[in-house]
């Protein structure tokens, strides 16, 4: 069935829902070793969830964060080794275990060389430098495996110029300095994250004649305004002054050379040199206390108010150094970068439990095992929590008193951090196998990035099933509250089907669900507890890709009885167990009409300039209004079927049908300009209409370029291509008997 692709049309789909029945039927195997479950087993689901330990998960991320685990590195492939022993453990592992290896295009600083910042006077007399590492604060700061801060990806150089401040680097940035009249040609801008993504501050630069970017955490976006020693970490949370967030800049995700194909040694690759996606000029990452001295010392007009941060003093433009400060007026910024690019062997690690029933029908269970130093937080305690629910059904597997429904597939993946390269290459190499068999992708990267409320992104139809894990787990602490009423007191929408009910994320491309929903179309969640908004402005977790990001991090301040991260291994394996045991799939297709319907309402307040360009809205109502009546139909059948007894071949059709649909969204040519992504619903959105981002986007374009024809015809095609998309949805959820 390796010839079976997906791509969202009426006839594909019922091919391979007729397909997946007929191989289903002669796939179950006739003689189980361990019970064959007929539905969810709730004595077996309360075993579960009671004896996973919050200590056992302790110990497991204590080990996982001993030492730094940058991928490929020796220490990431002795945790190769530790989770191939831990599943095949004659206990408590599983029924298989094996790793998968791509040859990838990783990059690192030079040894050598190392990359550097420095201020120098006219004559090139270095003024000041940069710290090279981050201040060993606790002991774990100075060993020879941290990898010293840098921009992965970044481009080798040593540009020089005055010094400009850009704020977030985003494109409106480079427009308010343009329209002020600061002087970008041959400058090197001085940046904060958050905004736009990293790689973006450069492409962005670039445009307007910059030739070097510094990048630096602001303790305004972190640490809600600490930044003195004595209130950032060891001390509490915060970030210290030397820390400094690494990461990839690369603009895509997947190896950087084998686009669309797995990275193996016989593929086609591209050369380097003319690859897309890296950054057009040099870049460095800083921490606050060196870009403080920068900042504090720049000339110029003064920033404006909402580029103000927490660095206690005045953020001025540029370009170049005031006259009453540290530094002569003439002096300049020096960014030496000396990154390197390489080919190297990286692994994912999958364990597999085999189903009893429908052996070929595949929920899997992803987390990623690099780290760019220690990756206590990032990505351990999600690999921690792993460890946990996989030993917990792997001991219930090999006492021989539960074997799941379908399949389950759990997987280590290699060199997330580089731009999800592990998760990527998976889903490249086993393309037709996941788009024919695989249910559903739950994602638990950083299982605790605070412990105050669940957080879950994710596709409308897992709504109903995270819904019903979180209401039968009760939260942790002493409230009485279940996870569910926890997590509605903090994040909550309010529903026209269902009334206040927490509030579900959508999926963007920041873990390894993305090659899963977006490329492939299965359906997706990445499950996490997190912290109280309310209390803090953090974009994330302090320590984020830092030296700081430890074991006694966690242990101190994050979790310290590591109950949330019990919370969230008894809320995905509770997830997992629905998904796997389960008659029918727990996922609900009507949770789709909601979003739909919202799409639709931003897209009629288009309706008068699309009508003006003889663009009508009237077939994307139709198509709507057919995805409503089908779901509503298609929930109907399924209770009618409960109701009575249920013959194998209809649950494996109506099984199928709710497996398929999210891969009806998807359109190849939707976005030829974005690389991975089909999702015609979850495809990034640039426009400011809330609407479908194909749409959305050129609605926007067009409106930006003056009214040409071609701009209006993309609209056309666009909407064009989602009423196609829903009527295909709609086709999936009739009866597999009406073509």
């Amino acid at each position: 069935m390796q010839w079976v692709k997906v791509l969202g049309g009426v006839v594909g789909a019922a091919a391979l829902l007729g397909l997946g029945i007929i191989v289903g039927h002669f796939a179950i195997p006739k003689g189980a070793d361990s019970p064959a479950p007929s539905d969810l087993d709730r004595e077996i689901l309360k075993t579960v969830i009671e004896q996973l330990d919050a200590n056992r998960i302790r110990e497991n991320l204590r080990e996982l964060s001993k030492e730094p685990h940058l991928a490929t590195s020796p220490r990431d492939e002795v945790l190769v080794q530790l989770l191939l022993q831990r599943w095949q453990d004659p206990q408590s592992g599983l029924d298989s275990a094996r790793t998968t290896e791509y040859e990838v295009l990783l990059s690192f600083p030079s040894e050598e060389q190392p990359n550097r910042v420095d201020v120098v006077n006219s004559t090139g007399a270095i003024l000041f430098s940069c710290r090279h590492s981050e201040e060993n604060l606790t002991g774990e700061q100075g060993g020879p495996n941290v990898v010293p801060p840098y921009a992965a990806y970044a481009p080798p150089g040593t540009p020089q110029g005055p010094l400009v401040y850009a704020n977030q680097g985003s494109e409106e940035d480079f427009k308010e300095l343009q329209n002020k009249g600061v002087k970008l040609q041959d400058s090197i801008v001085l940046t904060r994250y958050g905004g736009v993504g990293r790689g973006a501050k450069a492409v962005n630069a670039a445009k307007y004649g910059v030739i070097g970017v510094l990048v630096y955490t602001d303790p305004k976006d972190i640490n809600d305004g600490k930044s003195l020693p004595n209130e950032t970490f060891p001390h509490s949370w915060c970030l210290p002054p030397s820390g400094v967030e690494r990461g990839s800049y690369f603009e895509y995700f997947g190896d950087p050379l084998t686009p669309y194909l797995p990275a193996m040694p016989s593929s086609f690759r591209l050369n380097s040199d003319n690859a897309s996606g890296f950054p057009p000029i040099p870049i460095q990452p800083i921490g606050f206390k060196d870009a403080q001295v920068l900042l504090c010392n720049l000339g110029g007009n003064l920033a404006p108010a909402d580029w103000q941060g927490g660095l206690g003093c005045n953020y001025n433009l540029g370009p170049g150094f005031r006259s009453n400060g540290t530094f002569p007026e003439d002096s300049q910024v020096n960014v030496s970068v000396h990154n390197r690019l390489e080919l190297r062997n990286s692994s994912n690690v999958l364990g597999i439990i085999r189903g009893a029933v429908e052996p070929d029908r595949y929920v899997l269970y992803g987390n990623h095992r690099d780290s760019w130093v220690h990756g206590a937080v990032d990505p351990s305690t999600g690999t921690a929590v792993l460890l946990e629910l996989s030993r917990v059904l792997g001991t219930l597997l090999k006492k021989g008193t539960w074997r799941p429904r379908r399949s389950i597939v759990f997987a280590s993946w290699g060199a997330e951090e580089f731009g999800l390269i592990g998760s990527t290459e998976f889903t490249e190499e086993f393309f037709s196998k996941l788009q024919e068999r695989a249910v559903a992708y739950i994602n638990v990267d950083i299982s605790v990035f605070a412990n105050a409320t669940l957080r879950v992104q994710g596709t409308p139809p897992i709504q109903s099933v995270v819904f019903s894990a979180a209401k039968q787990i009760s939260a942790p602490g002493s409230s009485g509250l279940s996870i569910y009423d926890n997590w509605i007191r903090y994040y909550n929408r309010s529903s026209s089907v269902y009334g206040l009910v927490p509030s579900v994320g959508t999926l963007g491309a920041g873990s390894d669900y993305a090659p899963f929903i977006h490329f492939l179309g299965i359906s997706s969640m990445d499950i996490a507890y997190t912290y109280d908004r309310s209390k803090t402005s953090a974009r994330i977790y302090p320590t984020y890709h830092t030296a700081f990001d430890t074991f006694d991090y966690v242990n101190k301040f994050l979790d310290p009885g590591f109950t949330s991260h019990q919370a969230v291994a008894r809320t995905a394996g509770s997830v997992l167990l629905r998904l796997s045991d389960s008659l029918f799939l727990p996922l609900n297709v009507s949770d789709y009409s909601e979003t739909l319907r919202s799409f639709l309402q931003a897209a009629e307040n288009l309706r008068v300039p699309l009508e003006q360009h003889n663009i009508s809205l009237g077939p994307l109502v139709t198509a709507v209004e057919k995805f409503e009546g089908a779901a509503t139909s298609f929930n109907q059948r399924i209770a009618t079927l409960q109701e009575g007894t249920s013959d194998p071949l209809q649950v494996r059709m109506i099984n199928d049908q709710l497996m398929l649909l999210e891969r009806t969204f998807l359109n190849s040519q939707a976005f030829p300009e974005e690389r991975y992504y089909s999702h015609v619903l979850w495809a990034p959105r640039t426009g400011s209409v809330a609407t479908f981002p194909g749409l959305s986007n050129a609605y926007s374009q067009a409106e930006n370029t003056g009214h040409k024809p071609a701009a209006w015809a993309e609209v056309q095609r666009q909407l064009s291509i989602v009423v196609a998309a829903l009527e295909g949805a709609a086709a999936t959820l009739r009866p597999v008997a009406d073509l």
